[in-house]
């Protein structure tokens, strides 16, 4: 494979024609591609209808890394419950996942991850893995060449500490009294992102009580210095901002010495009492893997036993993270998208020709129905007057409703020709009014909550891995500006506000961020459908400077793709990638909008994903274009490679969903100056 070096991290950047090459096709003629498109969008709508539970719902794998699979072992290493064939099952799939080098990575083809690796390299040494066999001598050397445990990031460092292999004391301090912020101080737990705050409260209670239960064996081998495991770290300058938050935590810590053990108690009480408030009905938190498991600990350590009914819930929605392979291996997803893979197929579905009344379609649009979230949640304290009405990503998490999935829901429901139009009217009301009402001052959207932009949180030293507040993103933003146009709001005060915010976001080449998919092709791929919805023309000089860039990005064999490493390195990385079935479906999807349908890049583009589909009507997708954390916590979604090509032929072969509206928003705007 040729490619060029980006000289500064010396990351290997694959050119245009090597990144094509990954996948050879055989491109029909030009004058075919329609048929070959129609065809394509035939079987892939066959195939995704043979997925569609008897309930309604769709759901694909969330694959992530094997932390999940890890951290899971080492969990029930902690609570006493490791049994002989769940460490089987974990060993089997964290073994599979082993790179050549003997490290793991965080995504299909990434570099080899320090911290991913030393879980994973425990959690086989919990299933009795030898050290000196060769794939663990392998990742044990490559470790201490790192820099061992004392390189690892704070979250790895704490599992350690669980058992004794890392020292509590050299680890940042998280006081439980942070519960007791009230939300005008800064670092209160609503300052941080919903994921975080779920993870972190739970995480005061294990670091005031610093639990250590007996390590099943040493860990020498993972140090660079066995004699001096915990090597002290280098102080930021004072008058830095890591340098003031590093001497903060040293005042933490010795404020740990003298405080009030009663007062102590009252905040690790107080903390126990929102943890159990947000348990959810399935017995998990938040729908996710992580704030679970540390819940699940906290509790533990302030005295539920594992028969207690909170507990005893909260174990059994761990076990329901569970992926079996065929070959015997499970596979822990970090958490499960029902209502996002359900409005996602439900929109492919329907733009690539299914009657609006189909029966799978209804059932679908059921479904959705029932999951309207119709209580107040964590989201509230910012917005205490708005009442309900929005959608989560998960089959329970009635706390944490998302303002993406709401807007893509309501744009699916729209779709549907339901046999009880005032319930479906009814539910996009509450949910359009709820999107609205969580709109950030400068016009845009977060994902789940409002405003939550405190530059604060970052800085933690406790905070060195992922994103841990929500800001507004181009993605977000441009799903609620569609659906607001789809609507007939396009010209609401509130819309233009979030188009003007667009606008401003784009980057000097054209592309536009993307927070929750791969990357620069998720964002342009979302923004361009949402401006143009709302009336923006393919004329406006926005527009075309996307199109240009999508262009200049298309592989040689007429795909598009994107490597994580566009989040971590410079942007040459941008657009820049093995060609995927999901990345080339964005890009059609804005190309498409745009106006685009005769050019060559998008005759190119369908016949890329015509070529690939496989017989059964599926394609195959093993990089990950879903997002989690930029570059720390990648996501390979099993549906997307289905839906997003699906969307994409539809609409080359149907045209765009919701034409008829659009010539009248674009009239407006234009007479707005727009």
């Amino acid at each position: 494979m040729t490619a060029t070096t980006d000289g500064s991290t010396g990351a290997t950047l694959p050119s245009r024609a090597a990144a094509a090459s990954e996948i050879h096709t055989h491109t029909p003629a030009a004058a075919g591609v329609h048929d070959a498109a129609t065809r394509a969008v035939r079987r892939a709508t066959d195939f995704l209808l043979s997925k569609q539970d008897a309930q309604g719902w769709w759901k694909g794998d969330l694959e992530t890394n094997v932390t999940m699979d890890a951290e899971d072992l080492l969990l029930r290493q902690f609570l006493g419950i490791l049994d002989e064939e769940t460490t089987r099952a974990a060993a089997l799939f964290i073994r599979g996942e082993q790179r050549e080098d003997g490290t793991w990575a965080t995504f299909y083809g990434g570099p080899g991850e320090l911290s991913t690796t030393i879980e994973a390299y425990v959690a086989l040494r919990l299933a009795g893995d030898a050290p000196e066999a060769p794939h663990m001598a392998k990742a044990s050397a490559w470790i201490r060449q790192q820099g061992g445990i004392a390189s690892a990031r704070v979250f790895t460092r704490i599992w350690l500490a669980l058992f004794g292999w890392w020292k509590w004391e050299d680890l940042p301090e998280l006081p439980p009294e942070l519960i007791w912020f009230p939300t005008w101080v800064p670092l209160n737990i609503y300052d941080f992102g919903c994921w975080a705050r779920q993870t972190i409260v739970p995480l005061t209670i294990v670091s005031a009580k610093r639990p250590v239960r007996p390590a099943p064996f040493p860990l020498d081998e993972l140090h660079t210095d066995p004699a001096h495991p915990n090597p002290p770290r280098p102080l930021a300058p004072p008058a830095s901002w890591d340098g003031a938050f590093q001497r903060l935590d040293k005042g933490l810590h010795a404020l740990r010495k003298v405080i009030p053990r009663r007062l102590r108690k009252a905040a690790m009480d107080t903390a126990a009492r929102w943890i159990i408030e947000r348990q959810e009905n399935d017995g998990c938190w938040g729908g996710i893997q992580p704030p679970a498991v540390y819940s699940v600990i906290a509790l533990h350590l302030l005295g539920y036993d594992l028969n207690h009914p909170v507990m005893r819930a909260g174990l059994e929605s761990l076990d329901r993270f569970a992926v079996w392979g065929e070959d015997g291996a499970r596979m822990i997803e970090a958490c499960q998208s029902p209502v996002w893979d359900t409005c996602l197929a439900t929109i492919a579905l329907a733009d690539a020709g299914l009657p609006a009344d189909h029966p799978q379609l209804v059932k679908a649009a059921d479904w959705m129905l029932g999951e309207q979230i119709v209580r107040p949640g964590d989201w509230s304290v910012k917005r205490p007057g708005l009442p309900p009405g929005g959608w989560a990503f998960e089959f329970h998490n009635d706390n944490y409703p998302d303002i993406d999935d709401t807007a893509e829901v309501v744009l699916a429901l729209r779709r549907v020709r339901h046999h009880d139009p005032d319930r479906l009217e009814k539910a996009i009301s509450r949910g359009v009014r709820w999107n609205l009402g969580m709109q950030s001052k400068n016009g845009a959207w977060g994902a789940f909550d409002v405003d939550n932009t405190s530059p604060f949180p970052n800085r933690l030293p406790f905070c060195d891995f992922g994103e841990v507040i929500d800001p507004p993103s181009a993605d977000v933003t441009a799903h609620v500006v569609e659906m607001l146009a789809v609507e007939g709001l396009a010209h609401d005060p509130r819309t233009r506000r979030g188009i003007a915010w667009l606008l401003a976001e784009q980057e000097p080449d054209g592309s536009w961020f993307g927070r929750w998919g791969v990357n620069y092709v998720y964002g342009t791929g979302s923004v361009v459908p949402a401006l143009v919805a709302a009336g923006i023309p393919g004329s406006h000089p926005a527009i075309r400077r996307a199109v240009a860039w999508l262009e200049s990005v298309q592989n040689d064999d007429g795909g598009w793709g994107e490597d994580l490493r566009s989040y971590k390195y410079s942007k040459e990385w941008s657009g820049r990638g093995a060609s995927t079935a999901s990345q080339t479906a964005w890009a059609l999807m804005a190309l498409l909008a745009a106006g685009e349908r005769e050019s060559k890049a998008v005759e190119r583009g369908v016949a890329w994903l015509a070529a690939t589909q496989r017989e059964d009507g599926s394609w195959d997708e093993p990089y990950f274009t879903g997002t989690g954390f930029p570059w720390d916590f990648s996501i390979n979604y099993h549906l997307y490679r289905q839906v997003f090509p699906l969307t994409a032929l539809g609409r080359y072969v149907h045209g765009e969903p919701f034409a008829d509206r659009i010539p009248a928003h674009r009239a407006r705007a234009e007479a707005k100056g727009a």
